[in-house]
């Protein structure tokens, strides 16, 4: 698969047509639905809408899977599989990025470092299978107490499209090694990696059933797999208000929910911070990915005496970000969509209208090679007021809000006071300080002295309208299992 030939029209051959049920890729039922590539706002594939019926299909073989083979292969023989896996997506690499920036847009060693990212989690899993293991209870004489974890069933993946490849592998790879088998539903902005992936499970030698992936709208694939009943866990990442819907179908069913929703998140930098590392930390904060990443650090919190120094020379630095389709490696790419570019320009426009200062960028732009493409300039944004727009709603995009705090006490109220609780970044040399803050802020992950730090073995997942229950790590794992207590009278 050659960058050039692609970027020149070249069809991209290989790439599934079907869902992923059983074992083996399906014909599609319906008529199929384009994929587009962001970076050129044109299709370059197609792939299987899903029905329930699907939906119904791919469960059943699930169900299958789970009770008659997964839920009784050895801890260790899961481990060998996933482990597999893990080299196989190595394998693969540079052919699953290309497929990850073409159908995300994001730069192409972005996406290269979310496939390795992918292979991390399954090999994080594969050494955690058979190292899942309860406790006893100090009961009295004559008796003995334990507890032992049992996979849940059959979990349902709701996948974005900000992350597809990597969102996938740090659910689906601890269900698998808990003993759950998975029926995913990839964004049907982008489907193929997450089919992709399924395959590379079934080569590793997973059985047939254990990993399926139904392709579609959330709408027509995405509402009837949540709502299924026999489905025991859901894990889903996307917005607040997709994520209240999946809550109120699991509701029906009572079934049990990981929630991994928005974010509006604070990266605090306070007078004694080391310049340098919080420059570099602030700017991919928020222009990684072009901005669309749920923990993305969105508001700068910044101590007022070192604003105008820090803002001045980050602005310079945005201003000099390259643009352009993803694989020619740009350091900033498309938005994923027409409507969400759009919805970033809104934003934008609205607080012009309140009478926002725009200090860099805050206009949609083209690819500079070839004036095609959904892109928008890297924008930050002036001191706003805690109650106004940009620092109180997600974005979702380039757009970086600043807030400007008197003191650490003052920054602490500014980064707190927010109806999300994802992330939260602090830079200073004051190790006290730090801390304190740490503790302090209501978020479900803090970064100190570099944003995005930690990897697959840092528990993840937000507070408040952030969502609930935690991803990566080995609470992740336990997210896809159930507590069973024993308690015998042996005398």
């Amino acid at each position: 698969m050659k960058i050039e030939e692609i970027l020149s029209g070249t069809p991209v051959a290989g790439l599934p047509g079907g869902h992923f049920i059983d074992g083996a890729y399906t014909a599609s039922t319906r008529a199929q639905m384009e994929s587009y590539d962001p970076g050129r706002a044109a299709p370059f594939a197609t792939f299987a809408r899903g029905t329930a019926a699907d939906i119904d299909q791919a469960v059943a073989s699930a169900i299958h899977a789970f009770e008659k083979t997964w839920r009784k292969t050895p801890p260790a023989e899961r481990g060998r599989i996933l482990y597999h896996a893990a080299q196989l997506i190595r394998d693969d690499a540079e052919r699953l990025a290309i497929v990850e920036c073409l159908d995300s847009g994001k730069p192409l060693n972005e996406a290269l470092g979310d496939v390795n990212g992918a292979a991390r989690a399954f090999e994080y899993y594969a050494g955690a299978c058979d190292k899942l293991q309860g406790d006893t209870f100090p009961l009295p004489q004559g008796y003995l107490g334990y507890s032992v974890y049992e996979p849940v069933g059959v979990s349902a993946q709701i996948i974005p499209w900000n992350y597809p490849i990597s969102t996938a592998a740090r659910g689906i790879a601890p269900a698998l090694a808990a003993g759950c088998t998975v029926v995913a539903k990839p964004a049907e902005q982008t489907p193929f990696t997450a089919l992709q992936l399924a395959d590379i499970l079934t080569k590793a030698g997973l059985p047939a059933g254990v990993c399926n992936v139904v392709s579609g709208t959330g709408a027509e694939a995405g509402a009837p797999l949540v709502a299924h009943p026999d489905v025991d866990q859901i894990t889903f990442t996307g917005s607040v208000a997709t994520g209240q819907a999946v809550m109120r179908s699991a509701a029906d069913n009572v079934t049990r929910l990981v929630l991994e929703l928005g974010g509006k998140s604070p990266v605090v930098v306070l007078n004694d911070c080391d310049m340098e590392r919080a420059l570099t930390g602030v700017l991919g904060a928020i222009f990684e990915n072009a901005g669309q990443i749920c923990s993305a650090g969105s508001r700068l919190v910044i101590e007022r005496g070192i604003h105008d120094a820090f803002v001045g020379e980050l602005c310079a630095r945005a201003k000099k970000l390259t643009i352009g389709h993803g694989l020619r490696d740009p350091q900033l790419g498309p938005v994923n969509s027409a409507g969400h570019l759009d919805k970033i320009a809104g934003f934008i426009d609205r607080a012009r209208s309140r009478g926002a200062e725009i200090l860099t960028g805050g206009r949609t732009t083209a690819d500079p090679e070839t004036g095609e493409g959904w892109f928008y300039e890297p924008t930050i944004v002036a001191d706003r007021p805690s109650d106004d727009e940009l620092v109180r709603e997600e974005i979702f995009g380039p757009v970086l809000t600043v807030q400007i705090a008197d003191d650490p006490e003052h920054a602490l109220a500014l980064a707190g006071d927010c109806q999300y609780g994802l992330v939260a970044g602090i830079y200073t040399g004051n190790v006290s300080n730090a801390l304190k803050m740490a503790r302090d802020v209501d978020a479900g992950q803090i970064f100190i002295n570099e944003y995005f730090a930690g990897g697959v073995e840092v528990p993840f997942g937000g507070n408040k309208l952030s969502g609930f229950g935690r991803e990566k790590g080995l609470e992740g794992l336990r997210s896809y299992c159930k507590v069973k207590s024993v308690a015998a009278r042996i005398d």
